[in-house]
């Protein structure tokens, strides 16, 4: 599998990422197991993870699978934090205590003494850049990460990060959700990173599986929507404005003798992103997403899935 350089740093990852974020919920041990070794095995080093994920349950099992599955040298370990659960549900928490102090209970499930690349979840509005800034630097300099950046957040504020960052830290790299049904990034942050120099990662390139063509015609009983826990993150893309682009990708799969899946996932590829994360619930799942990872789309076709999904206003045509 290709490994890509994130942003101007020398830390290179797959241009696939292995995200976890059902882990330990609707991924037993068994399939996360299988989906690590298949990963790994296909050249694959770039898992991501969270604190928040499952209550930090996905940190847990990936911390006891790391040596046992697969030695941690051979992955590149991302991890978020910014997300803290309390009684009443969770609440963003960006301070620098609470980061730090989410950094260690991350090390702790982890079974590791570092991260690769540690990322802040989401904005908080209550707490300055500044002090959420201080905080990466602190967790660089003191080893407990070797790179940072950002997830989720507004160019302006990618921008305010690697400027207070730059020289011996520097920002790394910006996590946003990407793909046909959703991109929004093109309008702010993709230039900033562009002009600055950050690597991007995008989460959800098949469009919360909507791409994969699994809810033309009805909700699977074994899919996401059809979850309890999931049910809400997938519903926004089943509405009838994502019929068309979906449409338009089983047309092209069907044109190439690929899937669905195979062409949104190649189209997320081809945009200068260095690695697309796919979230899958299965081993089989994520074999499908291995399997496109041969896959080159024509121009023309490009260029046409480009049109069906842009929104009216001023999206480039590439980056």
């Amino acid at each position: 599998m290709e490994q890509r350089h994130l942003g101007r740093t020398g830390l290179r990852v797959s241009r696939l990422g292995l995200g976890t974020m059902t882990w330990s919920r609707d991924t037993d041990e068994h399939d996360a197991t299988e989906q690590l070794r298949d990963f790994t095995d296909a050249g694959g080093t770039l898992v991501d993870t969270s604190a928040s994920y499952a209550d930090g349950g996905a940190e847990e099992l990936l911390g006891q699978l790391l040596g046992d599955v697969v030695p941690r040298d051979d992955v590149v370990l991302c991890t978020k934090a910014g997300i803290r659960r309390t009684s009443n549900g969770g609440v963003v928490d960006a301070s620098r205590g609470g980061l730090l102090a989410s950094l260690d209970g991350s090390l702790r499930r982890l079974q590791t003494d570092h991260v690769d690349l540690w990322l802040v979840q989401t904005p908080d509005p209550r707490t300055p850049l500044d002090e959420t800034v201080s905080a990466l630097r602190l967790a660089v300099t003191s080893g407990r990460a070797r790179y940072v950046g950002l997830a989720n957040h507004a160019g302006w504020q990618v921008a305010r990060a690697a400027s207070l960052l730059e020289g011996e830290v520097g920002l790394t790299a910006v996590q946003a959700e990407y793909s046909l049904l959703q991109r929004g990034i093109e309008r702010e942050v993709v230039p900033a990173a562009v002009a600055l120099g950050v690597g991007v990662l995008a989460w959800s390139p098949l469009g919360r599986g909507v791409l994969t063509g699994k809810y033309r015609r009805t909700i699977p009983a074994d899919s996401r929507a059809a979850s309890p826990h999931l049910a809400g993150f997938v519903e926004p893309y089943l509405a009838r404005a994502s019929a068309t682009i979906v449409e338009a990708v089983a047309t092209a799969a069907t044109g190439l003798e690929r899937t669905p899946l195979e062409v949104a996932l190649a189209w997320v590829q081809g945009r200068g992103v260095a690695s697309a994360i796919v979230g899958a619930r299965t081993a089989t799942q994520l074999r499908a997403s291995i399997a496109a990872q041969d896959l080159v789309l024509p121009d023309e076709l490009r260029r046409a899935l480009d049109e069906v999904s842009a929104p009216t206003l001023g999206y480039p045509e590439r980056f």
